[in-house]
């Protein structure tokens, strides 16, 4: 997963800009953004606080962690099968 250059707070503060009634465009040139990522970010996380948007990118970086300990760990069991499936 490729990593944010903007933290929880800069993201939330951000949102916040676009309620307070600035326009998108604005906040945008102003964070140097694209109106598509500042779209995405309030689809993902509209109705969030700051600490909601931080245990949700905690949760997305540990469940991408554990899937690629699952690919490797599968990897690893293909492997000795086909080992042991040549050894007899």
């Amino acid at each position: 997963m490729k990593k944010s250059r903007f933290n929880e707070k800069q993201v939330f503060a951000i949102l916040k800009d676009q309620e307070m009634g600035k326009r998108i465009t604005e906040i945008c040139v102003e964070h140097g953004i694209s109106e598509q990522t500042f779209q995405n970010w309030k689809k993902k996380f509209s109705g969030m606080n700051e600490n909601e948007i931080k245990r949700l990118r905690d949760l997305e970086q540990e469940n991408a962690r554990l899937k690629r300990m699952l690919a490797d760990l599968s990897l690893d069991l293909q492997m000795s099968k086909d080992i042991i499936s040549k050894k007899y």
